[in-house]
């Protein structure tokens, strides 16, 4: 009898449900869609890679990734345990994007002007660093909270055209919110960065490890500083409208490292999937 074979009559004699033998299978939580997070679960000990890249597996065998708006949709999953490998394919599917027009824009966050360049520079290498940092916590695994209460007023990956002009696509989910309304940790974390920059103004970046961040944009305070570790629940802003905006609102972005994914995909109202599992025996 093979050695799973034997793990699964075992467990079975001891009266343990098949639903609980989490080392002979591999659990996906997530849409299997661009710009999605997708959260796992191996053996513990297994090695894992993602389309030839190395994840790292937590103790408990947790792992994360995430695909880009614009991804390809073929990946592959390799995980390998007792010296065996099994190639998992992925087929993730298309969306489409709205085109959203924003006039009443300041024209110096249109094409700013050649003083604040370098400035702006600085601001994507700053967030950039922040957004590489690796911790061994896996603060993520339930749904988080919505950080902030409102109606939805822009969407993951739509099209920007400011005052006319096309700009980068948007990567978070934005909030109408008065100023000074409470913004929320939606998992535990620490706080990476609480810093002013040019287009995003006020801006909280909060670490849930794996690589996974929460990034609070156009902030009118904070309310937690850089070291700080958080609750999910705890107020660490307030919604304001600094930098770019044409009124107060709360950008919340999700990413997994330099992967911008949306944070809409994750909240219980997104009619998430039941978790994919997939036998390793």
């Amino acid at each position: 009898m093979k050695v799973w074979g034997k793990a699964l009559l075992l467990c079975a004699l001891n009266g343990v449900l098949p639903a609980q033998l989490s080392a002979v299978e591999v659990i996906l939580d997530g849409h299997l869609t661009q710009g999605s997070l997708i959260r796992g679960t191996v053996p513990a000990g297994a090695k894992v890679w993602f389309n030839d890249k190395p994840l790292a597996v937590s103790a408990q065998g947790h792992v994360v990734f995430g695909i880009g708006r614009d991804a390809t949709l073929n990946h592959q999953l390799t995980v390998e345990h007792h010296g065996e490998q099994r190639q998992i394919p992925l087929s993730f599917s298309a969306r489409q994007y709205d085109i959203q027009r924003i006039t009443g824009v300041e024209q110096k966050y249109v094409e700013p002007p050649q003083e604040v360049r370098a400035r702006i520079a600085r601001d994507n290498k700053r967030v950039r660093e922040v957004r590489q940092t690796f911790t061994d916590k896996t603060l993520f695994l339930s749904a988080p909270l919505q950080p902030s209460e409102g109606r939805i007023s822009g969407v993951y990956g739509s099209q920007r055209v400011f005052n006319g002009q096309p700009r980068n696509p948007h990567f978070g989910l934005d909030i109408a919110a008065p100023v000074g309304a409470p913004v929320l940790a939606p998992w535990d974390g620490k706080v990476l960065m609480a810093e002013d920059l040019y287009f995003s103004g006020l801006t909280l970046i909060i670490d849930h490890g794996m690589g996974v961040t929460s990034t609070f944009m156009h902030l009118h305070r904070f309310h937690a500083t850089v070291g700080d570790t958080v609750k999910a629940g705890t107020i660490v802003a307030e919604v304001g409208a600094t930098g770019r905006v044409t009124g107060p609102h709360l950008d919340w972005r999700i990413n997994w490292f330099q992967e911008r994914l949306d944070p809409q995909l994750l909240l219980p109202a997104s009619d998430r999937p039941e978790p994919r599992r997939i036998p390793l025996n």
